[in-house]
């Protein structure tokens, strides 16, 4: 009996022993922000949570949470496969930096959200803002303020994140962009528009890359709910793309809308936009950075060594995740 007792305690003692190990979850997480869009994109979206090493060996502890927005085009099974979260997260972990990462999908119909609010693809940044941030502080031991939730992006991503920093102001408390795109004010010519009505279903299934950002970005910006079968705006007359339409596409560009959500802005407790210097996006994101600086609003700003991928992961582990170390409360 007494061996046995022994053999037990050495047992439990080896179990306790085993160091924690990190756990990646995909689930999946319903909006109602979602539902009823004229595309048929899923209300139900892939989400990658990336735990810590302690998450289930410390059932009291509570962790900051990073959410991350992908780039267009591709989704997120391939921006793990470029930026190996989980082991971004374990690294983090091991230098002391402990905290959820949460990547949500984004894909559409055409692609890619573009974060519109739009009855064309939904309201992605309502989703995330709401429906996501609700889902996990209810289901994950997060710390559940703003003070402790951040807000990233890359590339289509980036801008996301700068549009629902500005649209929802109170519910992130720091925000990083990472090459974001679509910054100033985009016009389309009327061969874009043209281009519309060469779109299949086979097309759309074998898109590639650009392929499809023309009717994405219609479809998020500038969606007409009269206009199947792609309910995107699409009016030209004598050679000359409808006012309206460009309109509604400058009214989603965050260099037009900063002025109206300064205090959204400059209520954040940090904020940092970078761009390689060889990003096709340079010009762009250094007019954000000029316009912030003209507005007062307090901000990060880096040019580093590269161009619009090939520094993704690393920046994540040297700058983005020890940026939110150093800005939310744990």
């Amino acid at each position: 009996m007494f061996k046995a007792l022994i053999a037990t305690a050495a047992a439990i003692a080896a179990f306790t022993a085993i160091p924690a190990e990190a756990r990646t979850e995909r689930i999946k997480v319903h909006g109602a922000s979602l539902e009823g869009n004229l595309d048929g994109n899923s209300p139900d979206r892939d989400v990658f949570v990336f735990l810590p090493p302690s998450y289930d060996a410390n059932a009291n502890k509570r962790y900051p949470v990073v959410y991350f927005l992908h780039g267009y085009s591709v989704g997120i099974d391939a921006y793990d496969g470029l930026a190996h979260f989980q082991e971004a997260v374990d690294q983090a972990a091991a230098a002391g930096n402990e905290l959820i990462m949460v990547v949500p999908d984004a894909n559409t119909k055409f692609k890619g959200a573009m974060y519109g609010a739009s009855v064309t693809t939904g309201d992605f940044p309502r989703y995330v803002a709401a429906d996501l941030v609700s889902y996990i502080d209810g289901h994950y031991r997060t710390i559940a303020n703003p003070a402790s939730r951040g807000l990233s992006g890359h590339s289509m991503g980036g801008f996301g994140t700068l549009k629902i920093a500005m649209m929802y102001p109170g519910v992130f408390s720091s925000i990083y962009a990472m090459a974001p795109c679509c910054l100033s004010p985009s016009n389309m010519t009327p061969e874009q528009i043209a281009s519309l009505a060469d779109i299949t279903p086979e097309k759309v299934a074998n898109a590639r890359g650009f392929d499809l950002v023309t009717p994405a970005t219609l479809a998020a910006w500038a969606p007409d709910p009269q206009n199947p079968p792609l309910y995107v705006s699409a009016g030209v007359k004598d050679g000359v793309v409808d006012p309206l339409l460009q309109a509604r596409l400058h009214a989603n560009s965050p260099l037009v809308l900063l002025p109206q959500y300064l205090p959204a802005m400059k209520g954040l407790e940090a904020i940092r936009i970078e761009v390689g210097d060889k990003d096709f996006l340079l010009n762009d994101d250094t007019w954000m950075h000029n316009e912030f600086e003209r507005f007062g609003v307090a901000h990060e700003w880096k040019i580093f060594e590269g161009d619009h991928g090939n520094r993704v992961s690393a920046r994540i582990r040297s700058e983005l995740l020890p940026f939110f170390g150093a800005h939310l409360d744990k």
